[in-house]
């Protein structure tokens, strides 16, 4: 499946219906008077967040949305029925933004199963009995049902994940993902390996919780360069980031600042997240080359620097403990396999 975070799309909700012009006719009866009923009400937009989504490309093929008119009324004092709600499925995570210059926020959806009402379906017309007056015993006229609202809109995702991994190319984050979690990141020897966002779940010590890897960062990405900046919108919600920095950099410390300063002109309050630094690719080094290396990290920094191999292993679970620390008990889940093995198991006795 392609991966699509942003689309723009047309949605309109229904007109009402048209009230009736109509006059009550029965034998025996005479002069019955008007007895025309209202149009029913149009359909709504209605916009929902629904889990096991996250991509928006179904919306590359779909971009025109138009709720139902509703229909007109009828004799006997006959009410239209409403037109049906136009519901419009998304990722969790979605945000709906308006079709202008600053692109204005109008919606976040972030839980699954929330619902909101974006455009109202147009009142259904009177019908002529509605009209009916002293003065007026046999009126006429009728409305016509009022219009439904439309709008052009931008569909923006945003991943929901607990840590984001950052760093430059090849720097180990999908490598990193695969290990600690179910992902099947593409893992290649060439920069830009990842073209999209990937997700992954981790289980550790009884908790779960998510991390997203984004494309590589290279120096200039907030103006463009390589694949840019735009998926940094993905670990916009993220509690922590873990900074990968590849061991066999020529220098480290520079390979730090680069994707640091990138984050910085990309705003968003990403500097202001908890970042964990790590010294990825260990495995082919000594321990002397290591410990250089962390220290001129931890100086670029001015934080603990912790040494990993997502390829053969070495200190993932030291990695994990500081991600679910910094998450937080309150906000990692309690893993599925781990829920109930602290219950006694059933006796008779």
């Amino acid at each position: 499946m392609h991966f699509l975070d942003q689309a723009k799309i047309y949605v309109k909700s229904g007109w009402g219906g048209g009230g009736a012009v109509g006059f009550r006719r029965e034998k025996y009866i005479e002069y019955g008077g008007p007895d025309g009923g209202d149009g029913g009400k149009g359909g709504d937009i209605i916009f929902e967040a629904v889990p096991g989504l996250n991509t928006l490309i179904d919306f590359r093929y779909t971009q025109h949305f138009r709720a139902q008119r509703g229909h007109g009324g009828s004799g006997s004092n006959k009410t239209g029925a409403g037109g049906d709600d136009l519901v419009i499925k998304v990722p969790v995570g979605t945000q709906i933004l308006a079709d202008d210059e600053e692109r204005t926020l109008l919606a976040d959806l972030t839980k699954a199963g929330e619902r909101i009402v974006f455009l109202r379906g147009g009142d259904g017309g009177r019908g002529n009995a509605s009209y009916k007056t002293s003065t007026n015993r046999t009126p006429r006229q009728h409305g016509t049902g009022w219009p439904g609202e439309e709008a052009y809109v931008w569909l923006r995702l945003k991943l929901l994940a607990d840590a984001g991994l950052v760093g430059l190319p090849n720097a180990g984050k999908s490598t990193f993902i695969n290990a600690v979690t179910n992902a099947q990141a593409k893992v290649g020897a060439y920069a830009f390996t990842t073209t999209r966002p990937q997700l992954g779940v981790v289980r550790h010590k009884g908790n779960e919780f998510v991390v997203a890897d984004i494309p590589g960062l290279i120096e200039g990405a907030a103006e463009g360069a390589g694949i840019g900046d735009r998926f940094l919108g993905h670990i916009e919600r993220c509690k922590v980031l873990l900074h990968l920095v590849d061991a066999n950099d020529v220098d480290v410390g520079e390979s730090y600042r680069i994707v640091r300063d990138e984050l910085d002109a990309y705003g968003a309050g990403l500097l202001d997240k908890k970042i964990i630094v790590a010294l990825n690719k260990i495995d082919m080094l000594d321990d002397e080359l290591i410990a250089a290396l962390s220290a001129e990290l931890e100086e670029a920094s001015g934080a603990e620097v912790i040494a990993i191999s997502g390829a053969a292993g070495i200190g993932l679970d030291w990695a994990l403990d500081k991600l679910l620390e910094a998450i937080g008990p309150d906000h990692a889940r309690v893993s599925e396999d781990d829920e109930g093995e602290d219950e006694l198991e059933w006796s008779p006795i």
